[in-house]
């Protein structure tokens, strides 16, 4: 069995509706057996929402009280959604439809588009991005790519709150948008957008919710049938819905009142798209006779991490932070959250790097780790570190899982080993399920030992991985389970996207973060600036950076380490200085001390690059960096690799710097990792201008460091030489 993946679990399916609540505690027992009428679920993170109304649905439906088809669950993302039918599949529920609001519109939508409508349904643009230029360039305004990106948020928010491209101004400064252009610019794009959508015949998502709203709003017996169809309903993350999405759920309700909602007012952080959590707030304005349950037993975290969190959500203001849980640890207690200063930026992804190995070797494994920053422009000095330092990484956000062509060819595969394994000799010794899987995975690529390095071939090699370890968990699950048992399971799990969990240490942002859980978690950058971000300037928007904060917090079982850099680059000035939401929470920072149980030790590690010794490090100043040619001092990264102003002149041997790119793109497709993890092209432009003769002048190199230049630095003195590296050498 490989540890490339983390055990995934198949508990048998409860033998009746009473066993489906064995294991609730008093709270979770009160929502799942709370079947009629208003329901409110206040959850706090870590607290087991999602196997509270899981089970509740679970539970009506085996006690006969809720028929399958007659449930509609909904939530926000795809993976959510596929969560929630996974669960509801072991839980003896599986025909229960669980999908995202657009999801669940979209069918309805493509369902009585005939009978409402006629016709064939336009086609869904699934990017809006060049619709917008192209309103743009029919405009004669030009966006750049940030403008471009921004206009396309304000058209998104404009549609999901209702608002026409007349209203856009007023609505704009009501809300205190800060749109990228002027107001009557933005409305002249949105009309523009809105006038090429119809001439092209295609509609974006928010359309698919505007045009099932106004089908069921228009066409009374569409509307009956629905609700005839649906009559008990569900809403998970219920803080991040928006008014067109209430709108819709209304409609969906009619005048019934079978309703159960679940939130979480601290975990707003998507109000720039839209939602409030005023719906969740006044919810019992709405429905004065609802249940209300409140879960703050938090199973997830420990109570250090948990009193972290209590800590920022104590500072907080607004009506979010009047309605804020204090949550209570069920865990026993683990190490402090650790806060570290870094001098720069990539010390600070280096000093991650290292901490992230010392789990590793200390047990946990790559997938429960998690590196979470606050904007996805800070994923690539972390990438760079973890690929210098050999550990794999994955980037959420990334392709799902049963959608990668590897996993693809691997389901053909076994679904082909299942029908005609008999004849297949790869299978002749194969005496057990994981074994026979092992065999036809390793004709797609899968080997008992990892790949070195990182990359694609690291990754695609991690999904085999995931599938081999999957085998061994359904089988220890499922005794005499064959080769088609699996290729069902694994049919289902696509159709849920319940996908196995894949090696790797995870790199997120803390928006994509929401919802997901690792034993250790690395917050970065939490740095005035960053977090809260520059552009937060009212007391909402702090308040909501606060709360992001609080959910990456969260987001740890058991190690936190919170890091920030006082300057962008190595020798910049350093003037930055820790996130004011940290203020009162971490050692020495005043009241509180961030300590979290009696004797806790606090203290702040200052980190100094390259360090790997235990002891309390000291920071060292370095100089600050000088162009070379016109002594200006240097703070952007690219231009302190090379030593020079981007625009002063340059010395490089282009025939050198050629040279060298080839050499790289032949290690890169040795290793398979992507090129700039062998060398940027910076520093590769740094290199061909320095043209060092021996090991010292090639170590002097910002971007060379110690582990490339034991890996490449023979190589590369050897084509600065002018000699071939690979001569006489065609096995690396």
């Amino acid at each position: 069995m490989t540890a490339a993946t983390h055990s995934t679990l198949f508990p048998r399916v409860p033998d009746s509706a009473d066993a489906v609540l064995e294991g609730l505690d008093p709270e979770q027992r009160e929502v799942a057996t709370a079947l009629h009428g208003p329901v409110c679920v206040l959850a706090g993170a870590g607290t087991g929402k999602t196997r509270a109304i899981t089970h509740r649905i679970a539970y009506g439906v085996r006690a006969g009280i809720l028929p399958t088809s007659s449930v509609l669950a909904v939530t926000f993302t795809n993976r959510a959604a596929g969560e929630m039918r996974g669960r509801l599949r072991l839980l003896g529920a599986g025909g229960v439809q669980a999908r995202t609001f657009h999801s669940a519109a979209l069918r309805q939508l493509q369902y009585f588009w005939p009978k409402a409508i006629g016709g064939s349904m336009p086609r869904l643009v699934d990017r809006k991005v060049q619709l917008v230029a192209d309103a743009a360039a029919a405009c004669r305004i030009r966006l750049d790519r940030g403008e471009l990106r921004d206009v396309t948020a304000e058209i998104e928010w404009s549609k999901v709150t209702q608002t026409v491209p007349a209203d856009y101004a007023l609505a704009a400064a009501k809300a205190g948008r800060e749109a990228p252009r002027s107001p009557a610019e933005i409305a002249q794009l949105y009309a523009a957008y809105e006038d090429l959508k119809r001439d092209r015949a295609v509609i974006d998502f928010e359309d698919v919710l505007l045009l099932t709203v106004a089908v069921l709003q228009d066409r009374h017996d569409i509307a009956d049938q629905v609700r005839a169809q649906y009559q008990h309903f569900v809403v998970d993350e219920y803080q991040d819905v928006s008014p067109l999405q209430q709108r819709l759920l209304d409609l969906w309700l009619g005048d019934r009142d079978n309703l159960c909602v679940v939130g979480d007012a601290s975990q707003t952080i998507y109000s720039f798209t839209g939602a409030t959590p005023d719906h969740l707030l006044d919810f019992r304005v709405r429905h004065p006779k609802a249940t209300v349950v409140k879960l703050v037993r938090d199973y997830r975290s420990t109570p250090q991490v948990v009193h972290l969190a209590n800590g920022l959500l104590s500072q907080a203001r607004g009506r979010a932070a009047d309605h804020r849980l204090e949550l209570v640890s069920q865990r026993g207690p683990g190490p402090e959250p650790g806060y570290t200063e870094y001098p720069d930026e990539p010390a600070e992804a280096e000093g991650a790097a290292r901490r992230i190995r010392a789990l590793l070797d200390s047990g946990v494994p790559a997938s429960e780790i998690a590196v979470l920053y606050r904007t996805n422009a800070q994923s690539e000095t972390y990438e760079q570190a973890l690929a210098d330092a050999g550990i794999p990484y994955q980037l959420r956000g990334a392709e799902r899982f049963f959608d990668r062509p590897e996993v693809r060819k691997a389901g053909i595969a076994l679904r082909g080993a299942a029908r005609f394994g008999g004849n297949d000799t790869l299978l002749d010794e194969a005496v057990d399920l994981p074994s026979q899987v092992r065999a036809v995975l390793s004709g797609e690529g899968w080997t008992s030992q990892p790949p070195a390095g990182s990359g694609a071939v690291r990754e695609r090699w991690e999904s085999l991985a995931a599938l081999v370890n999957l085998a061994h968990d359904f089988a220890a699950a499922h005794p005499g389970a064959t080769l088609g048992d699996l290729v069902a399971e694994l049919d289902e799990r696509a159709g849920a996207q319940h996908a196995p969990t894949v090696q790797g240490v995870t790199l997120a942002s803390l928006h994509s973060a929401k919802g997901l859980e690792w034993d250790a978690v690395f917050l970065v950058g939490v740095a005035e600036g960053m977090m809260p971000i520059s552009y937060a300037r009212t007391d909402e928007q702090i308040e909501e950076e606060r709360r992001l904060l609080y959910v990456g917090v969260t987001r740890a079982r058991s190690h936190l380490q919170v890091s920030w850099s006082l300057s962008r680059s190595p020798g910049g000035r350093p003037n930055r200085r820790p996130s004011r939401f940290l203020n009162g929470l971490r050692p020495g920072s005043g009241n509180g001390g961030g300590r979290t149980g009696a004797g806790a030790p606090g203290g702040i590690e200052r980190g100094v690059p390259g360090r790997t010794g235990t002891g309390t490090p000291r920071r060292t100043q370095r100089a600050p960096a000088r162009c070379r040619v016109c002594g200006r001092t240097l703070t952007d990264a690219g231009e302190m690799k090379l030593m020079r102003c981007e625009d002063c002149p340059s010395d490089m041997d282009e025939g050198l710097y050629e040279r060298l790119r080839d050499w790289r793109a032949v290690q890169a497709r040795r290793s398979g990792q992507p090129a700039f993890c062998v060398f940027t092209d910076k520093t590769l432009m740094a290199i061909a201008e320095a043209a060092p003769d021996d090991e010292g002048e090639l170590a002097r190199i910002p971007g060379v460091g110690v582990r490339k230049l034991n890996r490449y630095g023979v190589e590369v003195l050897a084509i600065c030489a002018g000699q071939d590296p690979d001569e006489g050498d065609e096995t690396d």
